[in-house]
């Protein structure tokens, strides 16, 4: 799906904090937002080619987001909000049957990315973004992250409720050949997933075809637990 309307190439330069980047432009060198606070180390290395999109509101103080980084043959979109938007558009697809989708819905104490319902089911999910490869291999998070326990944790209660529950890793590349949970990064992560799993929540993981402008959901890659 398409998600910004003007996109430009630049050079990576250097990432003072882990909201902006210094990038080199056409104009020359300029502050750009970047739109992930993920670690992005792989990525954002210097002399990198990355993409901005030019921000909707003309007169914020950063004129231009950082979306993408080119990684050797693979382009990665870098956005955390590109992930929903792509996993909003793929999920009647991923699960046929699906009469009524909204996404942010509050179960328990955490607010879920999306609940659909169909004929005599419902359905919560989850969706994380995953920007990290290694050797073929997706892997998620590439920061510590308490919010995607308790997250995993909320869908082990969904199931147990009675719904059905799923957490749907967004790939934001084409390439890899399967996901893991990045046990060396977060091995309380990987632990809570393998359990929700085993209580029946789902866990899927499907690659993206991406531009510089766009991100869509393409095919599933096996998840390795």
């Amino acid at each position: 799906m398409k998600l910004y309307n003007q996109v430009e190439p630049a050079v990576f330069l250097e990432r003072p904090n882990r909201f902006i980047a210094r990038v080199e432009t056409a104009r020359g060198v300029e502050t750009a937002h970047v739109k992930n606070t993920g670690r992005c180390r792989e990525l954002l290395v210097p002399g990198a080619p990355v993409f901005l999109a030019a921000a909707e509101n003309a007169n914020r103080k950063t004129a231009w987001d950082l979306v993408a980084a080119q990684k050797g043959d693979m382009l990665v979109n870098m956005d955390s909000q590109a992930a929903n938007l792509a996993a909003g558009e793929a999920l009647p697809r991923l699960f046929p049957g699906i009469t009524a989708l909204r996404p942010e819905t509050i179960y328990g104490d955490s607010r879920l990315d999306f609940y659909a319902r169909g004929s005599g089911w419902d359905l919560y999910v989850e969706v994380k973004g995953c920007t990290l490869e290694e050797d073929g291999t997706a892997l998620f998070p590439d920061a510590p992250t308490e919010r995607g326990i308790k997250h995993l944790q909320e869908l082990e209660r969904c199931v147990r409720e009675g719904h059905r529950a799923a957490l749907l890793i967004v790939i934001q590349m084409k390439g890899p050949l399967c996901f893991r949970p990045n046990r060396r990064t977060h091995p309380a992560f990987a632990d809570a997933l393998i359990r929700a799993h085993e209580r029946g929540v789902q866990a899927l993981a499907y690659d993206c075809l991406v531009t510089p402008n766009s991100l869509t959901l393409d095919q599933p890659v096996p998840v390795m637990l």
